[in-house]
């Protein structure tokens, strides 16, 4: 509940840069509200539960970039926080496992899923999240901001509104904003966001009722040139997959994501999983006891927005946030982002 004299603040999306932007005001007089069009929190770093099992089919594990990251990781509660000790080997396009050169550095995780991130984050702060509420359009005024739904319901009104989505939606929100006299500059940052590159990922799910022994815990395609881009272990992550049972996680490389992303899963389900017991030379993995997928037409940027075009929107109260601001689609980037984004806002404001 806000007071007369906090500031109001509205943000897009419940991903990690909001949930950046949101900790990083939990000590200030600003009421935020977080607008999130699922049922979730995290974005991309989400899990799921089936079968007993875990699993996280997007972000994988946070990765130990700097001493503040680890900190900020601990501050959030040492129960069920977890390193992934095994590493990560490249393959090539002919499918040839190397052993990694580079320097292993720490892979951090939880026993619940990587969505404890996001959830950790906002649980510490007065952040009020509004969930299945999908933003249609925003409109300033000399009240401020008012956001409306697909439902037809409305939100406000904000000092300042956030937005989190990708860069593509981003863009189509923006041609959705009302701002007396910012005609000019609402179309220069939906040209700039709109010219943001992005990876579109299918990842596909596949678990089996036996363990798999391997000295790694995920390999990543390092030329780009195999039809898959990463696989991934779920066993090697402490309290996700029973004893005696593996999943592994397959994210399919973009050309081959674009061309069957509206496919069913019956119909490419089989193919990833030959092309699975190719990669790990274990013929049992081309039968998958139960399977599963979920897509990312805006997976991960390629390149970043053109920063100077989408200034002029914040002397009207209105920023963006995310791994596309940065041009690297790295789970911290997201979150530092929106940290750094949330202390400029708190001085600003």
């Amino acid at each position: 509940m806000s007071t007369d004299d906090e500031v109001r603040l509205c943000i897009v999306g419940a991903g990690l840069a909001a949930a950046g932007v949101a900790d990083a005001l939990r000590e200030e007089s600003v009421s935020v509200t977080v607008l999130e069009k699922s049922r979730g929190v995290g974005g991309r770093a989400a899990t799921r539960r089936r079968n007993g099992c875990r699993y996280d089919h997007g972000a994988n594990y946070i990765k130990d970039s700097d001493e503040r990251t680890r900190e900020l990781l601990q501050s959030l509660g040492t129960e069920g926080f977890a390193d992934i000790d095994a590493p990560v080997w490249p393959f090539d396009s002919d499918g040839t496992i190397s052993e990694s050169e580079r320097p292993e550095a720490h892979k951090w995780t939880w026993a619940e899923g990587i969505t404890q991130l996001a959830k950790r984050l906002f649980g510490r702060t007065d952040a009020e999240i509004r969930k299945d509420t999908l933003v249609d359009a925003l409109r300033h005024s000399s009240t401020g901001w008012t956001v409306t739904d697909t439902d037809g319901s409305t939100h406000g009104p904000f000092d300042a509104v956030v937005m989190t989505p990708p860069a593509p939606q981003t863009a189509d929100l923006l041609r959705a904003t009302e701002i007396h006299g910012a005609d000019n500059d609402l179309s220069a940052a939906i040209d700039a966001v709109d010219r943001v590159p992005y990876r579109t990922i299918r990842a596909v799910m596949l678990h089996y009722p036996f363990e798999i022994d391997r000295p790694y815990y995920a390999l990543v395609n390092d030329d780009r040139e195999h039809d898959i881009g990463w696989l991934a272990r779920e066993s090697c992550k402490p309290g996700h997959i029973p004893d005696g049972e593996e999943l592994l996680v397959v994210q399919m490389a973009p050309d081959w994501s674009t061309a069957t992303y509206d496919s069913p899963l019956d119909e490419i389900v089989d193919d990833v999983a030959d092309m699975a017991a190719q990669l790990l030379d274990e013929d049992r993995l081309r039968d998958p006891d139960w399977v599963d997928d979920q897509g990312w037409r805006y997976a991960l940027p390629d390149a970043a927005v053109d920063s100077e075009a989408v200034a002029p929107l914040e002397s009207y109260g209105l920023y963006v946030a995310g791994d596309w601001v940065v041009g690297e689609g790295r789970a911290h980037e997201a979150l530092w982002n929106g940290v750094a984004l949330g202390e400029r806002i708190a001085g600003e404001l």
